[in-house]
Formats: C-alpha cells, structure tokens, sequence
C-alpha cells in the first residue's frame, strides 16, 4: 500500500478561514487533518493509481498543514518488488522524466525545498530506496499556486494548441 504524507501550505485550505487555517494561527504550527481516509481527494488518488497498476491499489494519505503561504512537500512510499535496488529505481527515473520540462530529477543527496520552486511550474523530485524496510521513498514539492491546477490548465491548452508545452510557463522560481 503507497503510503503519502504531505505538507501543505495554507493556501492550500479552501474552506471557511478559521483559527485553526488562519495564517497567524498556522505559524508556529503544524495540524493533520483529512486523516484517516477523510480527505477529499483520497478516492481520485485511488482511482488513479488503480488504473495505472491495473489493478485495485488502497492507499494511506496524511495531509498536514504547514506554516508557509503556498507550496506541498510530499514525502510518498509503496513497496520495493524484489530485486529493486537505488541503482536501477534511479534509472527508472531518470529515463522517465528525461524529456520532461517541468521535472527536476534532483542529483542524488539533493533533497526538493518548496522554497526552490516557489513562483515555478516546476516539480522537484528525489527518490530513494530502503531496503532495510523494503520501500521505495519519493519526495516532491511543487508551487501549489503555479504548479497546481493553474500551470496544469495553461500546459494543457499549450498541448492541445499545438503550441510549446512550456510558452507562458517557467521552471525558475522566485525565490533563491
């Protein structure tokens, strides 16, 4: 079973601002919520990597809210197959996203930092391998504001006009 822990930014929280949401309630301070399955966009996680496998996949998400105005730093991991090694999961990545603008494979050590992709439609990823526990680790982070549904919609259209997937969108955040 994947197992997805995020950290997301406030704007991430589309409700009714309470204390709990409040920025000034948020620094300083880190709450869970959605746990349990209860979050809204579990059952689309599922499906999807459902049909990806092709089979039915369960999958155990925690999202936490984080004390920073945008952003989501994602730490997922699923079972390792055996045989499965650092060696050959890094080559399954980086043959992957090779031709993939908006994706920073990161050199290995380097670890993604929200801050590095803030303002950007870029994602940052590093994988990893435990063998101790048999798991497989990939950790992201995306501008939820840039890299969300706004950069996907722009890249998409881009796509389907036949225009450069990357006119009008960039890799280069805004912060250093």
């Amino acid at each position: 079973m994947p197992l997805c822990d995020l950290r997301l930014s406030t704007s991430q929280q589309k409700k009714v601002t309470t204390c709990r949401t409040y920025r000034a309630g948020v620094m300083g301070n880190m709450t869970p919520y959605g746990v349990g399955g209860g979050h809204r966009h579990t059952p689309e996680m599922i499906q999807n990597l459902s049909a990806a496998a092709g089979q039915p996949v369960t999958v155990s998400f925690t999202p936490t809210l984080a004390p920073m105005p945008r952003g989501i730093l994602a730490t997922c991991s699923a079972k390792a197959k055996p045989g499965v090694s650092a060696e050959s999961l890094r080559a399954v990545y980086e043959k992957a996203f090779a031709d993939e603008p908006f994706v920073d494979l990161l050199p290995e050590g380097q670890w993604p930092a929200t801050a590095a992709v803030y303002g950007s439609n870029a994602v940052q990823v590093q994988v990893a391998h435990d063998p101790a526990a048999g798991r497989i680790i990939v950790v992201t982070a995306i501008d939820n504001l840039a890299k969300g549904t706004a950069g996907g919609a722009l890249q998409s259209m881009n796509i389907a006009l036949g225009l450069p997937e990357d006119t009008g969108l960039t890799t280069i955040g805004v912060a250093p």
